[in-house]
């Protein structure tokens, strides 16, 4: 069965939150996910990343790991890995036949999300997987991944606005729908919030009596190297311990309290390969997460940790790629915040004599486009316009091109050219045309179109 035929026409059910669908599929499966050790991680950004930072390590570590993430970039079969390896497209093609062939007559349609993440969980079942990685595809409560009860950690890396038609018009109401993956009892990594998204959380975990740990930042001490620094004080900031469901007790009964008294103040120095400022954050919520499941009992030496650090890839993003004779640099941006941290990268690359970027952007029509200019965009920039060649969901277009020319015009007047191209491959010939090839480009806005460049280049192939 090809794996196209299968997900394609699942298109045409879009988005549809909801839990009832993927219990009964996977309940006809045999409940797969039942057998599956489980972290979860949700977030606005940077949830990628820190699945793929916990993935890298663990299998280090010398655990069978899986990784369960979202959207692929090129391929379906990057979705579901199994110690590194994106799974075989013949060993997904079955998957998807085996749950095809368990929805029953009269059941409402599965969604293409759904019936890609019952796969992911009975591969891993099938794979007797140590741990998996589950990453979040949209919010959290209502999540097709959202139904591991019993989660060993999990994680909330950040908030902002994004998907408010599918979670809610408030940063409150975003985070409402993202803590909805806390379970009882269970640990609970969260990183930097607003504050109005911060409260929600706590008053979440608080009512569910979630041990909540918020590591600070790791600190740059070279390029491509961290710190990270346990602060005991941080790690005791909850109302209760971890719960061991296994042994049927608290952590604090096996003495992990006095284990995380003991640790305070140690720190572990690691390479860091992904780029960004944001990494700093990102990498100290996957070593904090690896640090609870040391206290629970898993293996994971501080080698483990540094070696699997230094072997993390995350395509696509911040990605530093040579394109006929010209670097360029490769970041879905697709959000406010995403583009925030993307501008603050570009400033970081030379402070002291900052050029004008050269950007290539694509974005989809529900995006924040006045928000997202307004991070990018600076004088003296030159920008290329381009549509999304990729349409993931029925109803879902890429925006206007007028619409967004004048919009950045009305945000950046001094911009040095503005160009409307009608694809990617045009504008990227008219941008490097102009350019040195010191001078900075940078294609960004959507993930779909990261992708599709990565694609037709064959460059995600040969990375």
């Amino acid at each position: 069965m090809d794996i196209d035929s299968v997900i394609q026409p699942l298109q045409r059910f879009g988005v549809h939150l909801g839990l009832d669908r993927i219990v009964n599929l996977l309940a006809n499966l045999g409940n797969p996910h039942h057998q599956v050790p489980v972290i979860h991680v949700a977030g606005t950004n940077g949830k990628g990343s820190v699945c793929a930072y916990l993935s890298s390590v663990l299998t280090e570590a010398g655990y069978r790991t899986g990784r369960y993430t979202s959207p692929h970039l090129v391929d379906w079969t990057e979705r579901i890995c199994l110690n590194e390896q994106p799974i075989s497209s013949e060993e997904l093609s079955q998957l998807l036949e085996k749950v095809q062939a368990v929805i029953r007559a009269g059941d409402e349609s599965a969604t293409q999300f759904e019936v890609i993440t019952a796969a992911a969980w009975l591969y891993f079942a099938q794979q007797q997987v140590d741990v998996a990685v589950v990453e979040v595809g949209l919010g959290g409560r209502l999540d097709a991944t959202n139904v591991c009860l019993e989660p060993l950690v999990t994680l909330i890396t950040s908030i902002s606005r994004e998907h408010w038609q599918q979670l809610g018009p408030t940063i409150a109401d975003i985070a409402r729908e993202k803590a909805g993956i806390l379970k009882p009892g269970c640990p609970v990594v969260v990183g930097p919030l607003p504050p109005e998204a911060e409260k929600v959380v706590r008053s979440r975990a608080l009512e569910l009596q979630c041990p909540i740990f918020t590591p600070q930042p790791a600190r740059e001490i070279a390029t491509g190297w961290a710190e990270y620094i346990c602060e005991a004080e941080e790690q005791r900031g909850s109302t209760s311990a971890p719960f061991d469901f296994a042994q049927g007790k608290s952590l604090s009964d096996r003495g992990v309290e006095g284990k995380i008294k003991e640790s305070a103040h140690h720190s572990i120095k690691y390479p860091l390969p992904l780029a960004g400022q944001i990494q700093l954050t990102n990498s100290a919520l996957a070593i904090a997460a690896l640090e609870i499941l040391q206290q629970q009992g898993w293996q994971i030496s501080e080698e483990a940790i540094t070696n699997g650090m230094a072997k993390t890839k995350w395509p696509g993003r911040m990605q530093w790629i040579t394109w006929k004779n010209h670097k360029l640099l490769l970041d879905g941006a697709h959000n406010t915040a995403a583009a925030q941290v993307l501008r603050q990268y570009v400033d970081s690359l030379d402070a002291v004599n900052p050029k004008p970027a050269n950007w290539v952007i694509g974005m989809f029509a529900d995006k924040d486009h006045t928000d997202i200019f307004t991070a990018l965009l600076r004088p003296g920039d030159r920008l290329y316009l381009v549509p999304i060649p990729v349409e993931p969901w029925p109803g879902r277009t890429s925006a206007d091109l007028d619409y967004l020319s004048n919009l950045a015009y009305s945000l950046c007047p001094e911009l040095s050219d503005r160009q409307i191209h009608p694809n990617l491959f045009t504008a990227l010939a008219a941008a490097t045309s102009t350019a040195t090839t010191d001078d900075l480009i940078v294609l960004c806005g959507s993930l779909y179109l990261v992708g599709d460049f990565l694609a037709t280049t064959n460059i995600f192939r040969k990375s």
